[in-house]
């Protein structure tokens, strides 16, 4: 990643900061939407998933903000790739994370969300997801993940 595609990716997402919990509403829709099997990974109760929704939210900003200390930002990618194994996410999921993530920056951006800055975006998740898929495939295999865990808990 170079200069300009962190300041891409951090400038457009200082625009969705003010829209950020509306935001993270379209996430969840379209992520339910491309893949309707993940509703079962996450809490049906709706202050529950308010809590989830928070703390996406918490992550990107933390994430966004990280690019600018790699050093610090790939560590912490890589023990919640490795965590997210114990909730069911595969790598597949990942595609479907990424697929909402861009809709929901075209929802809330508009005309913002650019091609250049949608192509800074794909470049940014695309190192953010293969850092946490790497790591999560250097998780020893497990014969089941517990049945009471489920993958918006990955964050206690």
């Amino acid at each position: 990643m170079d200069a300009k595609t962190i300041s891409l990716v951090q400038d457009s997402w200082a625009k969705v900061v003010p829209i950020a919990d509306d935001a993270m509403v379209i996430f969840y829709d379209k992520l339910m939407e491309r893949n309707p099997t993940l509703k079962a990974i996450f809490p049906q109760d709706e202050e529950k998933m308010a809590g989830q929704r928070n703390k996406l939210r918490d992550m990107l900003v933390v994430a966004v903000r990280g690019l600018n200390d790699l050093d610090t930002l790939v560590p912490a990618l890589q023990g919640l790739g490795r965590r997210h194994v114990d909730y069911g996410v595969t790598s597949s999921h990942y595609d479907d994370v990424g697929a909402a993530l861009l809709g929901t920056l075209d929802a809330g951006l508009g005309e913002a969300f650019t091609p250049e800055v949608k192509a800074a975006w794909t470049e940014v998740y695309g190192v953010m997801a293969t850092t946490m898929i790497d790591a999560a495939e250097s998780v020893p295999a497990k014969t089941a993940p517990p049945a009471e865990k489920k993958w918006y808990e990955f964050w206690k």
